[in-house]
């Protein structure tokens, strides 16, 4: 009987906010609460206030490789360099939902072709890849090029500058949801902005990014590093800053 009562009431409340509405009254559908937080936008090259800055130009102190030493990459000139052989590095501190700003430049003199041409790669919770390549006038597989999700989303334009000039990622990566039974009840989301141009919109992953064989999901924590790849070229980045959604 109460479970009709609220049923009831609920409709007398949906139908006097049409009869409101339909003599003219625009406060009946204003909402006051809840008030978004105030963000100041960041200036030139800062960061947004809310934003967790990973990279500032000087050292890296937020960052680690996988088994806990220091991240061995060289800084210098306010950016960092992969050092090749040393392997991957990644953040001290696990995101989920993020909005990420990364810069980052492929080697101003050319070698090699394909894959083997400025290749990193950005790994959201250590499992999912954004490509970095240079694929400026360098063919590949399109599904493996710059800004491309790796091995599934083929980016929807090349927005790729010249060897030696420096671009910028800015991506929303929604973390995957499992359920009790571990199984992916949410796959992950990604949307990419290359160089101020969106390539991946909102596109759902399909599993981890695999350089070999098919994506698959399986259940891991909330939150988890992310991480920059060690493929053997000197790319070089600066400028990261993370802002927790």
């Amino acid at each position: 009987m109460k479970q009709k009562s609220v049923f009831l009431t609920a409709i007398f409340f949906l139908i006097a906010i049409t009869m409101e509405a339909q003599r003219g009254i625009p406060e009946v559908t204003e909402v006051h609460e809840p008030v978004p937080p105030v963000v100041t936008p960041g200036t030139g090259t800062a960061p947004p206030s809310d934003a967790i800055v990973l990279f500032d130009g000087k050292d890296l102190s937020q960052w680690e490789k996988g088994s806990g030493e220091p991240a061995p990459w060289e800084v210098g000139d306010g950016a960092f360099t992969v050092v090749p052989g040393t392997g991957g590095i990644q953040t001290k501190q696990g995101f989920g939902d993020v909005q990420l700003h990364i810069e980052w430049r492929s080697p101003e003199v050319v070698k090699g072709d394909g894959q083997g041409r400025g290749n990193s790669g950005v790994f959201f919770m250590g499992r999912y890849e954004v490509q970095v390549l240079d694929s400026y006038d360098n063919h590949t597989y399109p599904n493996g090029q710059a800004a491309s999700v790796y091995k599934q989303h083929i980016p929807l334009v090349n927005a790729c500058k010249k060897p030696g000039e420096w671009q910028t990622y800015d991506i929303i990566f929604t973390a995957p949801r499992f359920n009790e039974h571990g199984r992916v009840s949410h796959p992950a989301r990604v949307t990419v902005i290359h160089n101020g141009v969106l390539v991946q919109n909102n596109v759902e992953l399909w599993g981890t990014t695999q350089y070999i064989g098919l994506p698959t999901y399986t259940k891991h924590e909330d939150k988890l590093p992310l991480s920059l790849q060690d493929h053997g070229d000197l790319v070089s980045f600066r400028n990261i800053w993370v802002r927790e959604l």
